[in-house]
């Protein structure tokens, strides 16, 4: 079985949807062919898209942005669509999606799934499940953690489920996780260790964080 695995980060493979890959790739990797794809500011080639086109799964990782899918990926997205109504490929091409948010709860990600559910109506796409994975930013610092183990405990079982439904090329229900973590504990290391720096290297002060630009204004 040929698997496509698109990561639909701009940071690419040490991204947290990287992250994510590398955790699904040994669940999945017996008797399959794995081809990796990257998505970013450079479009796919017409040859990457006949490659996709007929692949047998695609499985596309992704971060959340504004609640969706980020403007590189879309744009893939609609020029697949395109590629599939001129060149109808692989009939039974069954898609997965693996989406991570800064949000601690994984339900974030609802509104995404959905968006994949539809693109993939429209292509004549199978969809088979998403997961959405939130506090996405401690996917990386927890990499070397073992799935089922510690924070990892709820990834490890939504990824034997997704590996599962990959494996027969099924359907089922989508989830929504968060890490094995307390939320304030993830609030505190989020707003320190990534957020406040984030901002300082970008020439803001934590208080313009929650600036709201648009209120009073509707």
């Amino acid at each position: 079985m040929r698997i496509a695995l698109v990561n639909g980060s701009p940071k690419g493979k040490s991204s947290n949807s990287g992250v994510l890959l590398e955790k699904l790739k040994p669940l999945i990797s017996e008797g399959n062919e794995l081809s990796p794809y990257r998505v970013n500011v450079k479009p796919l080639k017409p040859e990457q898209y006949r490659e996709l086109n007929e692949a047998d799964v695609l499985v596309l990782a992704f971060p959340l942005y504004f609640d969706a899918v980020p403007s590189h990926l879309l744009r893939m997205m609609v020029e697949m669509e395109e590629f599939r109504q001129q060149k109808p490929g692989n009939p039974d091409l069954t898609v997965y999606a693996l989406i991570n948010n800064g949000f601690y709860e994984g339900h974030q990600c609802t509104i995404a799934a959905d968006i994949v559910r539809n693109w993939c109506s429209r292509c004549g796409f199978r969809f088979g499940m998403a997961v959405g994975h939130g506090a996405g930013e401690m996917l990386s610092s927890l990499s070397r953690v073992p799935l089922g183990k510690g924070p990892m405990k709820n990834l490890g079982r939504a990824l034997d489920q997704l590996s599962g439904a990959i494996l027969t090329r099924s359907s089922r229900d989508s989830l929504f996780i968060q890490p094995n973590f307390p939320r304030i504990a993830w609030r505190l290391s989020a707003t320190y260790s990534f957020w406040h720096p984030q901002a300082k290297k970008n020439g803001l002060r934590p208080k313009e964080l929650r600036k709201q630009p648009f209120s009073g204004e509707l």
